[in-house]
C-alpha cells in the first residue's frame, strides 16, 4: 500500500511515464522504444495540465468576478476537483481502490466483459470518492468499497460501448475513456439525443464544428471563437479593457493548445496501443479489440467540446442565480465543463446543437445534485481533516458532486441491502450483455 500510495502521490504526469514504459515492455517492446513512449505520454500530459491550469487560473476568477457582480447569495461552495480527489484518497475507500481497482480490471478482462485495460489509475479516486460518499451515509466501509465497484464496472462497459464513437469522432485510435466523471454522462446523452430524433424539424439541426469553420473561414475557427467567447466573458465579469482582452486571447489560445497537447500524448500511447492489440490477438481467441483506458483529458480538445464548454459557462452562472433549490456557487470546477462533454459529442456525433443541448441538462440538474450531496460531501472533508474555505460551512464540486452516476449509487446505497442488490445487478447485467457483445463482434471479424 505505502508502494501504490507514493507511486500515485508522483501525480499522473510522472506515474503514467512509468505505467505506460513497464506495460510497453511486458507487450514485447524494447526498452528504447518503451522509454520513448512512456517519456511522450509524460509530456503530453504535463502539456495539458499546463494548458488546463491556464484554463482553470483565467476562467475561474472571471466566473468568480460575474458571481460577484450578480450578487449571488448561495451558501454552497463550490471548492474543485482537487479537494475531492484529496478527500477520496484519504477516506478508508481511498487507501484500498488501487488494488480493488486493478483487480476488477483483470477479472473483467479475463472474463471478457471488458475490452479496456485502464492504466489510468489515478483518476481510480472517482471510484474512491463514490464509495467515500457511500460509507459515510451508511455509516459502512464495506458498502463503501462494494459501491467503488459497481462504480467502476458500470464506467468500464461505458467505456467499452463508446470507444469506436471516441476513435472516430473525438480522433483517439485504440483508445477508450473509463473516466468515472466524463462516462456519467453517456446516459443521458443517449437518451436525450433520441428524444430529440422525434422532435420534428428540431431532429434536422446539424451544427458540425469543422463545417462551421469552413463556412466561416478564419471567424469559424477555434483560435478566434475562443477569443470571442473570452472577450464575452470578460465583459460579463465587467473587466476592464485589458483584462477583456487577455481572457479572450487565453481562450483562444487553449482552444488552440489543448489539441496540439493531447496529439503530444497520442504520440506515445499508438504504438502502445497496437502493441497491446497485437499481444492479445496473438494469445486469446474471442477477446475483440483491447483499448488502452485513459484519462478523459486526451480528448477535450475536440472543437465542439471546449466551443460549447465555453458557452456554458456564463450559463451556469446564471442559473446557479435562477434555479429553484440551488445553494451552489459555481466557481473552481468551471474548466471541468469540457470533461463532462467528452463522452457526449461520439454520442451526438459532434452536433454542436445537440452536444449544447445535452449539456444545458448537464449543468442544470448537476446544481441540484451537487446541493443534494453537499451535507455527504462536506462531511467527508471534514473527515479527511479538508482545510475548509473561510467562512464556508458547506462544500460541493462540479466534479464529482454534481455527478449523477455518484448520487444515483449513493441515494440507491442508503437501503444498504436492496440498494446494493439493485446496484450489483445493474452492473453485473451490464458487464454480461458487454461480454455477449464483444464475442459476437469478435466472431464477425473471424469470418
Amino acid at each position: 500500500m505505502e508502494f501504490l500510495d507514493y507511486i500515485v502521490g508522483l501525480g499522473p504526469s510522472v506515474m503514467m511515464p512509468i505505467i505506460i514504459t513497464i506495460f510497453a515492455v511486458l507487450l514485447g517492446a524494447n526498452l528504447g522504444k518503451a522509454l520513448r513512449a512512456g517519456l511522450a505520454v509524460g509530456v503530453g500530459f504535463i502539456g495539458l495540465g499546463l494548458v488546463i491550469g491556464l484554463l482553470s487560473d483565467n476562467l475561474g476568477p472571471a466566473a468568480q468576478e460575474m458571481v460577484t457582480k450578480l450578487g449571488l447569495q448561495l451558501t454552497i461552495i463550490d471548492v474543485g476537483w482537487p479537494a475531492a480527489a484529496a478527500i477520496a484518497f484519504a477516506s478508508k475507500v481511498g487507501a484500498l481502490i488501487i488494488p480493488l481497482g486493478l483487480a476488477i480490471n483483470v477479472i473483467m478482462l479475463l472474463t471478457n466483459t471488458t475490452q479496456t485495460v485502464n492504466v489510468d489509475i489515478w483518476n481510480f479516486w472517482h471510484f474512491a470518492f463514490t464509495g467515500a460518499l457511500v460509507a459515510a451515509v451508511t455509516g459502512s466501509t464495506t458498502w463503501g468499497l462494494l459501491a467503488a465497484a459497481v462504480n467502476m464496472i458500470i464506467v468500464m462497459v461505458i467505456a467499452d460501448l463508446t470507444a469506436p464513437g471516441v476513435e472516430k469522432y473525438n480522433g483517439l485510435p485504440g483508445i477508450s475513456l473509463p473516466h468515472g466523471f466524463s462516462g456519467a454522462y453517456v446516459p443521458i446523452a443517449i437518451v436525450i439525443n433520441k428524444i430529440l430524433d422525434f422532435i420534428p424539424a428540431i431532429n434536422k439541426i446539424n451544427v458540425d464544428a469543422e463545417k462551421l469553420q469552413k463556412r466561416f473561414g478564419v471567424f469559424g475557427e477555434p483560435m478566434l471563437m475562443g477569443t470571442v467567447i473570452g472577450i464575452l466573458i470578460g465583459i460579463g465579469a465587467r473587466y476592464d479593457l485589458k483584462g477583456i482582452l487577455n481572457l479572450g486571447i487565453t481562450m483562444g489560445a487553449v482552444l488552440v493548445l489543448i489539441p496540439k497537447m493531447a496529439a503530444m500524448l497520442m504520440e506515445g500511447l499508438i504504438p502502445v496501443s497496437d502493441a497491446a492489440q497485437a499481444f492479445i490477438e496473438k494469445r486469446f481467441k474471442n477477446r475483440g479489440k483491447i483499448y488502452i483506458g485513459l484519462d478523459s483529458a486526451v480528448g477535450i480538445g475536440h472543437p465542439t467540446t471546449l466551443s460549447v464548454a465555453l458557452v456554458l459557462v456564463p450559463i451556469i452562472i446564471l442559473l446557479a442565480a435562477i434555479l429553484p433549490g440551488n445553494k451552489v456557487i459555481p466557481f473552481a470546477d468551471l474548466a471541468v465543463i469540457p470533461f463532462a462533454l467528452v463522452m457526449v459529442v461520439p454520442v451526438t456525433k459532434g452536433n454542436v446543437f445537440r452536444t449544447f443541448i445535452v449539456g444545458l441538462f448537464i449543468i442544470t440538474v448537476g446544481l441540484l445534485i451537487a446541493t443534494n450531496l453537499a451535507p455527504l460531501h462536506t462531511e467527508c472533508a471534514i473527515n479527511a481533516n479538508f482545510q475548509m474555505p473561510e467562512g464556508a460551512t458547506m462544500i460541493s464540486s462540479i466534479c464529482d458532486g454534481a455527478n449523477p452516476l455518484t448520487w444515483a449509487i449513493t441515494r440507491l446505497m442508503e437501503f444498504e441491502v436492496i440498494g446494493a442488490a439493485i446496484m450489483v445487478a445493474i452492473a453485473l447485467g451490464m458487464a454480461i450483455y458487454n461480454r455477449s457483445r464483444i464475442i459476437k463482434k469478435s466472431l464477425k471479424v473471424e469470418e
